[in-house]
């Protein structure tokens, strides 16, 4: 890991630790280091800049976690959050640019286009760590949105149904098998 990268994690984990304190939830083990692990994995297996995923993947929810804004707008936050850091950290002018199209066009639901292959990483990346979470999103359906047994079941299973059909084809290929176990297991009826 780089030295930016280490620079930009540690401001992150300091956001972290605050919204811990205050809202009880851990971006960082609940969410932020699937995508971080997914977005460097990815990363080296389609050939794009490593470290810029890995910078987009630590900037891709920070104003969530940094509290900052409203969270239906965390990407425009976020991106302007990116930015400002990176300029500080000195980091290369061209490489800010392509971290900040990362965050700002890494939402599924937002359909944006994606035109360098670092933001269709973070945005396949940002979708495949909700499969490494489901506990999280079980959390999310009963404890956040105190829904009854059988509706948090559908919400999760929608969700994770409408997650898979926003990955790239070549991240569902790669999650294809993963998928079906997972429909398989958590929803049979």
């Amino acid at each position: 890991m780089s030295n930016i990268v280490e620079a930009v994690k540690s401001k992150l984990m300091g956001y972290n630790q605050k919204s811990l304190e205050r809202d009880g939830y851990d971006f960082w083990n609940d969410h932020i280091k699937y995508v971080f692990r997914h977005s460097h994995d990815l990363a080296i297996k389609r050939g794009a800049d490593v470290e810029v995923c890995e910078l987009a993947a630590l900037f891709h929810d920070m104003a969530m976690v940094a509290n900052n804004g409203p969270r239906d707008e965390h990407e425009q936050y976020g991106a302007k959050m990116a930015v400002s850091m990176l300029i500080e950290l000195d980091y290369p002018k061209d490489k800010i640019d392509v971290v900040e199209k990362c965050v700002l066009h890494h939402r599924g639901s937002k359909n944006d286009t994606r035109d360098t292959l670092e933001e269709q990483i973070l945005a396949d990346a940002d979708v495949m760590a909700h499969f490494d979470s489901i506990p999280s999103l079980f959390s999310l359906a009963y404890n956040k949105m105190g829904l009854p047994v059988e509706e948090g079941r559908d919400f999760v299973k929608r969700k994770l149904i409408g997650d898979y059909k926003k990955l790239s084809p070549e991240a569902q290929k790669e999650l294809q098998e993963r998928f079906d176990t997972i429909m398989k297991v958590l929803f049979v009826k």
